[in-house]
């Protein structure tokens, strides 16, 4: 039987590549706006960050978001994400 390919995505924080499951999609839809995506299917332009507020804080210092999306992201949208991800651990 032949095997499944697994997906990997690169954490905008630590740059490691990982399983697509085991990243939070971060997403950017037509308007502007920024939302975490956990089904990993929502429209729009995704950047992938670990499940850790760590690799958030990476992101946000090297401004890997900004680069993903192509354009800045307001610090309002990090504490959205931050808060959104302490829930979910």
């Amino acid at each position: 039987m032949k095997q499944k390919k697994i997906p990997l995505r690169k954490c905008t924080g630590c740059q490691e590549m990982k399983n697509k499951k085991e990243l939070v999609r971060i997403v950017r839809n037509d308007e502007g706006e920024f939302s975490l995506d956990l089904t990993g299917k929502k429209p729009g332009r995704g950047a992938y960050v670990c499940r850790s507020v760590e690799c958030l804080d990476k992101a946000q210092k090297s401004k890997g978001f900004e680069r993903s999306f192509k354009s800045p992201v307001p610090k309002e949208v990090y504490e959205k994400i931050r808060e959104e991800l302490a829930e979910n651990e």
